[in-house]
């Protein structure tokens, strides 16, 4: 009952948050920069001023769908942003950029991120189960759920990881846009504005999941001590 509690609590913070984050994109998204320069062009604009010539920016389907994909070097960018001359397109679009320069660079916290998305992906495909099945079989078998807990434990570094990578991105973003007067200062404070909220989405999610890990811990270990 308190997993489902916390899950329910972070799942109204997490509604709250990206609501918020959708109103300041939207809002943002019209009021256009004064340059004129589409996503599109301030992405290819930041690559090249960081001597990356190797990533293609590609408009792709869907809202709020923009991310940089390391295994084909992609900046993929949603049709708003990509087309867009808003303070939102430019900030998205220098933020996804943020992410290549991490890529080239070597940034560590992407890298290690980067090295753990096998882990994740097959930790995520089961763990619920095994949750379930160790919650279910604690009083007979508890390592099934320590595995389990083993399992999430790695989704929530990963979710934990993203946190300074992401955050990271949107600052190296704000910098350039400002140190190549892409933005003018009220279009610099949108900017950072909506890259807040972006990455508050990231930041609830970190700590939902780490919230969930420690209920779990404790489901554990309430269960070896009536065990013993």
């Amino acid at each position: 009952m308190s997993i489902i509690l916390v899950s329910l609590l972070f799942l109204g913070i997490s509604f709250l948050v990206s609501s918020r984050l959708r109103a300041k994109f939207t809002r943002y998204s019209q009021e256009p920069i004064a340059n004129g320069l589409s996503g599109k062009e301030i992405a290819e604009k930041m690559l090249h001023d960081n001597g990356i010539y190797d990533v293609k920016v590609i408009s792709v389907d869907g809202f709020l769908s923009d991310h940089y994909n390391p295994m084909n070097k992609t900046v993929n960018l949603s049709p708003e942003v990509y087309s867009g001359t808003s303070i939102a397109s430019a900030a998205v679009a220098a933020h996804e950029c943020g992410h290549a320069v991490q890529h080239a660079t070597a940034y560590n916290w992407l890298m290690m991120r980067s090295r753990l998305v096998p882990f994740v992906q097959f930790s995520s495909s089961i763990v619920q189960w095994v949750l379930l099945a160790g919650i279910i079989l604690i009083n007979t078998f508890p390592m099934l759920l320590l595995g389990g807990i083993i399992l999430f434990g790695l989704t929530t570094l990963f979710s934990v990881i993203t946190l300074p990578v992401e955050f990271d991105a949107s600052n190296r973003a704000l910098a350039w846009l400002h140190n190549r007067n892409i933005l003018v200062q009220r279009e610099q404070e949108g900017a950072k504005d909506a890259l807040k909220w972006a990455a508050m989405t990231y930041v609830v999610a970190a700590l939902a999941s780490v919230a969930t890990l420690i209920q779990y811990v404790l489901i554990f270990l309430n269960g070896s001590r009536n065990d013993d």
